[in-house]
């Protein structure tokens, strides 16, 4: 059996990453004393690299990637060379656009108008029509968005002059909270792990994680063992996009880190899967499914009866954060959200949690 360590030096290695990739590294101290994160100041840095990956998947790209500015591209392909190229997004997310303009082309085949000659009469129409269909207004937003992305990208090709989407308004969809756990909600699902059983451990270390670092659930799935610095507490974290950051560690994830790969040791580890820090027991990487039935199972097991899922964690990793006086952009740091906008949700759950606290506390309105 092959030992399998940590990675030695890792202050070089981070040295040595930053330099490769000429990040800038930004450190924002947050205070958190009453948080299960860390007791003292952490640093919260950002790396602006982005890892290129040049694989395709047939059913996205049926043609080599040496033929990206290929002229006999139809432009639909073009348009998704560019989202996974160019724009760096994922497969699941490329997947979710070309679905979307599909739904597009369909309808405007019925009036026989070429997808990239539509005009704005010929979207609003299309608008509508998924709107009949009882589409949820929040789905209606995404297929709009993604509508929109496809002619700024044709604008953007010279492919043609106006916009088509300028004047298309986005459904109303309202502000929909994310449901958030307490420390104690949280405890007592960690507490409820039986770590007599082979999984156990490695169980506690994947919530630690969630909640101690705020990651999502891919970045969970994906996380590598060539990437985490237990000495110096951090670990790299590959995000949406590929863009990568670095995430503070804090000293309880460390700790269950370092017991479960005494676990992770022990397991016939399959090739290919030897850099993954999560494996099941057959020795191959969970799944997104996987984690998302480990959660909803301990959840019931210690009665916590709100809708929880691995997200829950980053949620509630980012509220209490909030809640304890930590500044938004290191928050929005750590949680590697690319626009201020998506982290300022977190504070209409924080306006709550202040009119609770109000409520409950204030002398006046206690009589």
């Amino acid at each position: 059996m092959v030992e399998r360590n940590w990675p030695s030096n890792p202050s070089l290695q981070i040295t040595q990453y930053v330099r490769k990739n000429s990040c800038d590294v930004y450190m924002t101290p947050i205070n958190a004393p009453s948080l299960r994160v860390g007791e003292a100041d952490e640093a919260t840095p950002q790396s602006t690299s982005h890892s290129y990956l040049p694989f395709i998947f047939l059913s996205l790209y049926p043609v080599s990637t040496s033929q990206h500015n290929n002229p006999m591209l139809t432009i639909a392909e073009e348009y998704f060379y560019y989202l996974k190229f160019e724009k760096g997004l994922s497969d699941n997310s490329i997947v979710a656009y070309k679905n979307d303009l599909q739904k597009l082309s369909d309808f405007l085949s019925d009036a026989h108008v070429e997808l990239a000659k539509a005009e704005h009469e010929h979207l609003r129409d299309f608008i509508v029509e998924i709107s009949s269909l009882g589409i949820h207004p929040r789905s209606q937003a995404r297929i709009l968005s993604g509508i929109k992305s496809f002619y700024h990208f044709l604008i953007y090709k010279n492919k043609r002059e106006d916009d088509p989407t300028e004047l298309l308004e986005s459904p109303k969809i309202g502000l929909r909270l994310p449901e958030v756990l307490t420390v104690d909600e949280i405890d007592q699902i960690i507490g409820a792990i039986d770590l007599s059983k082979p999984e156990g451990q490695r169980n506690k270390a994947m919530l630690e994680i969630l909640y101690g670092s705020g990651l999502r659930v891919s970045e969970l799935i994906n996380l590598q063992i060539a990437n985490l610095y237990p000495e110096e507490g951090y670990m790299l974290v590959e995000g949406k996009g590929s863009k990568q950051r670095l995430v503070p560690l804090s000293p309880q994830s460390i700790n269950q880190l370092k017991l479960w790969n005494i676990d992770r040791n022990m397991l016939d580890i399959k090739k290919g899967h030897e850099q993954y820090v999560f494996l099941n027991r057959r020795g191959t990487q969970l799944t997104r499914a996987m984690i998302f039935t480990i959660v909803r199972e301990l959840t019931a097991t210690a009665g916590i009866r709100k809708k929880v899922s691995p997200h829950t964690f980053r949620h509630s990793f980012a509220t209490h954060l909030l809640e304890n006086g930590a500044n938004l952009r290191a928050i929005q740091q750590l949680l590697g959200h690319e626009s201020i906008t998506t982290t300022e949700l977190y504070t209409h759950i924080d306006i709550h949690f202040l009119k609770k606290t109000i409520l409950e506390c204030h002398p006046m309105l206690k009589k």
